[in-house]
């Protein structure tokens, strides 16, 4: 199991919202280009790349989510915490 993961994200305020980004990344809009539309994160910038983490270092909900993820893969479903709805991309 890896301890450290790299990952990016898109980061919402409502389920609805991130339920048409979805919608759009089905569609083949590139992850990257939609973090930076959509993403109220300071990471939309950087295409929501958080850079490499480890256990720990983020809230429950989406650590335990990231990590369940392949390289490449994204989330089949929004993650919600405290922060609002993820849309979570491993990227290696």
């Amino acid at each position: 199991m890896a301890s450290k993961i790299k990952a990016s994200h898109i980061l919402v305020e409502k389920q609805g919202q991130a339920l048409k980004i979805m919608e759009e990344l089905k569609g083949g809009a590139k992850f990257e280009d939609l973090a930076k539309k959509y993403s109220t994160c300071p990471s939309g910038k950087r295409g929501g790349n958080l850079g490499a983490f480890g256990r720990g270092q983020m809230v429950k909900p989406f650590e335990k989510a990231a990590f369940e993820l392949s390289p490449g893969q994204v989330t089949p479903e929004p993650v919600r915490t405290q922060f609002g709805y993820h849309i979570i991309k491993r990227t290696g």
